[in-house]
């Protein structure tokens, strides 16, 4: 193996973690990394998995892969795809040339994007449930565009599995899993 190449490959997939994703500039607020997003929607395939004759860890590695080249191409949200066309696939052959696990990233990469798979339909569900989640935090937040968003992003949803935890989302406050209501830990540290 190449060590210089693998070092390169790393020091590239870090600009992930300074690429941003777009959308947020015509949301008009939140804002994360493309590495950020590529982390949850990991952890949420990873758990969409569970209860499902799937190949998990393919799930996880399509999740964790899935925008890879964008520390290339840059994320380019809706309105940019209409007008920019980014060459993923020179992106993904400059970028994975000489890498001995190349060719397995490159093919986890179009198995997602074909959605021809269970995998790739979970990896896809995932996708869609971080940009919700991420919707729903502008949304509890005060940004009212959020909601529009939201709806687009839920008809964008396959399995059922993911439109149920879609329904829970929007039922919810993104603040429930730590600010509960229902004790007195806000008054006098006890519950």
């Amino acid at each position: 193996m190449d060590l210089k190449k693998l070092v390169n490959f790393f020091f590239e997939v870090g600009m992930l973690k300074k690429t941003p994703r777009t959308g947020y500039r015509f949301l008009g607020t939140g804002g994360e990394s493309v590495a950020d997003h590529s982390f949850r929607t990991a952890v949420i395939g990873y758990a969409l998995c569970e209860g499902e004759d799937v190949d998990r860890n393919k799930v996880v590695l399509m999740c964790l892969f899935h925008d890879i080249a964008e520390a290339r191409t840059g994320d380019h949200n809706y309105v940019y795809q209409r007008y920019v066309k980014a060459d993923e696939e020179k992106a993904l052959d400059d970028q994975l040339k000489g890498l001995p696990f190349g060719e397995e990233i490159r093919s986890l990469i179009r198995e997602f994007n074909s959605l021809s798979t269970k995998e790739a339909k979970i990896a896809r569900d995932a996708d869609q449930l971080d940009l919700i989640l991420e919707l729903k935090e502008q949304l509890d937040i005060g940004n009212p565009n959020a909601k529009d968003w939201i709806h687009y992003a839920i008809k964008r949803l396959i399995t059922e599995k993911a439109k149920k935890i879609a329904k829970k989302i929007i039922e919810g406050h993104s603040s429930d899993w730590w600010f509960r209501k229902d004790t007195n830990w806000w008054v006098n540290k006890k519950d």
